[in-house]
C-alpha cells in the first residue's frame, strides 16, 4: 500500500514542530494574560495590547498557540490518557508550563482529568469529545494547507519532498 505524500509531509512537519529548540530566554507562545500584563513582552500584555491574541479565541474555533495544539495532538496520538509529565515531554515544555496548559484545556472542556490507576496521588488527562473534534478540525486545516502548497508540485516532487522531510525529521536532534 502506498501512502499519500501529503500525509507523509504533514507527519514529518509535525515531528519537526515538536522538536524545535526552545531556549529559556526566547519569546515563547504563551498567552501574555497568563502571567499578567507586561510579563511576556514587557509592555501592556504583548503585541495585542490588553486583548486576547488572535490565536487564543476559542469562540472562533481557535485554541491557543503551538504548545496547546501540540498537547491536544499528543493526547490524540496517544489514544489513551497521559500524565502531565508525559504531556510536558511530548509538547517540549517544562512541567509547570504543561500543568498550565492542562488547566486551561480542562477549563475549556477540551480535556478531562482522571485518577492514575497506578498511583492514586497522580492524575492523567484525556481528550473530551469536544477536544477530539477540535483536533480533527485543526488537522483537517493543516492537511488542506499542505495539499494546497503541493498543488504546483509534480508527483515525483511530492514524493521526493516527503522522503527528504521524513529523513530530516528522523535525524533532527532531540535535545
Amino acid at each position: 500500500m502506498t501512502t499519500d505524500p501529503a500525509d507523509e509531509i504533514a507527519a514529518a512537519l509535525g515531528r519537526l514542530r515538536g522538536r524545535r529548540p526552545r531556549p529559556p530566554f526566547a519569546a515563547d507562545d504563551r498567552d501574555p494574560r497568563e502571567h499578567g500584563p507586561g510579563h511576556a513582552h514587557g509592555h501592556h500584555g504583548g503585541p495585542w495590547g490588553r486583548g486576547a491574541p488572535p490565536w487564543a479565541d476559542p469562540a472562533h474555533g481557535r485554541f491557543g498557540g503551538p504548545a496547546r495544539l501540540r498537547m491536544l495532538d499528543a493526547l490524540l496520538a496517544a489514544g489513551d490518557a497521559l500524565s502531565v509529565g508525559a504531556i510536558a515531554e511530548a509538547v517540549g515544555v517544562d512541567q509547570p508550563r504543561a500543568s498550565r496548559l492542562v488547566q486551561q484545556a480542562v477549563q475549556m472542556g477540551l480535556i478531562e482529568r482522571e485518577p492514575d490507576p497506578d498511583d492514586a496521588r497522580r492524575t492523567r488527562v484525556r481528550l473530551t469529545p469536544e477536544g477530539e473534534r477540535l483536533v480533527s478540525r485543526v488537522r483537517g486545516r493543516r492537511m488542506d494547507a499542505v495539499r494546497s502548497a503541493l498543488d504546483s508540485f509534480t508527483d515525483a516532487e511530492r514524493a521526493e519532498l516527503a522522503r527528504l522531510l521524513s529523513k530530516l525529521a528522523d535525524s533532527w536532534p532531540r535535545d
